[in-house]
């Protein structure tokens, strides 16, 4: 009860980084974090009250309708535990509904929230699985928990996951300036696959695996661009797609793919040679957020 309490009083911070999910053909199963971070600093209260200190979360829900106080809830909850009221100050570089995770980052930081508050001593897998359980999926949550790579499988009684060192490269983000949502990236994806498609996509989503984990960026490459899931379905809803794909293997990129749901579009380049593609790139797209961003070792962090 006294280390409970005492966590009920304390003043702390919760750094989550962002991630890019599926790189291609790893659909909802392979994941990498990127450096970008969803930030919380709580502080005891009275009452539940959250604070967005940027432009982006000026919208955001300042009360009990917040995403992470029902994730907070709903895993104190689970638990049966009393989950004491905050004030959190949220604090973000991640652009949202732009395919970098930032759902799968707040429910993670939800996740973390309950754990501290409510005292629960969560281990890192039944973190996972809570946040995958809610998410639905854990390419996205598992990079942001554990940071570097990170490849999943996720049943409703287990979540299955191999964490992998960060790989030794540089991402290169465009971002276009609107939303897609993931809900309306679903929707132009098959109900089924043919039976032979299924299996050739399967195999194509292996051997991404083998390129990361040998690091043969050339396979992980080809790989990338041969994808049958998601991106020839969702291709049409990013403008910028194809255009970004020409120019970064024109300009010696390893691999281009959507992230995640998209928009943003991202670029792998080997380790140094980030910067350069950044600055080629950027001056083909004026109109984009244009970053060299690279994979963080650590997942989330309570300071």
């Amino acid at each position: 009860m006294k280390r409970e309490q005492k966590n009920r009083d304390k003043q702390f911070e919760i750094i989550v980084p962002a991630s890019t999910a599926n790189l291609g053909p790893g659909f909802d199963s392979v994941g990498m974090a990127l450096s970008k971070y969803l930030k919380l600093t709580v502080r005891p209260s009275d009452v539940w009250h959250f604070e967005g200190t940027t432009e982006a979360l000026k919208a955001l829900p300042t009360g009990e309708d917040n995403l992470m106080y029902r994730v907070a809830k709903k895993v104190a909850d689970a638990y049966h535990k009393e989950l004491p009221p905050a004030k959190v100050t949220v604090w973000s570089d991640a652009p949202l509904a732009r395919g970098m995770g930032t759902s799968a980052s707040a429910i993670v930081a939800g996740v973390e929230l309950a754990n501290q508050l409510a005292d629960l001593k969560l281990s890192n897998e039944e973190k996972l699985h809570l946040a995958t359980s809610i998410e639905g999926h854990p390419d996205n949550v598992g990079p942001s928990l554990f940071g570097g790579l990170f490849i999943g499988m996720h049943e409703a009684s287990d979540t299955e996951m191999y964490l992998g060192k960060s790989p030794n490269i540089d991402v290169v983000v465009v971002v276009p300036p609107y939303e897609v949502l993931t809900r309306d990236a679903r929707r132009v994806l098959p109900e089924t696959l043919p039976f032979f498609d299924a299996v050739k996509a399967s195999a194509i989503s292996n051997m991404l695996v083998v390129g990361l984990l040998t690091e043969d960026w050339e396979l992980m490459g080809r790989m990338m661009r041969k994808d049958l899931f998601h991106q020839p379905y969702r291709e049409a809803l990013v403008k910028e797609y194809a255009h970004v794909v020409d120019l970064a293997q024109t300009y010696g990129a390893i691999g281009t793919a959507l992230s995640g749901a998209g928009p943003t579009i991202i670029s792998i380049a080997k380790k140094s040679e980030g910067e350069k593609l950044r600055r080629q790139l950027a001056s083909h797209f004026p109109h984009c957020e244009v970053a060299c961003l690279v994979v963080p070792e650590k997942g989330v962090e309570v300071v």
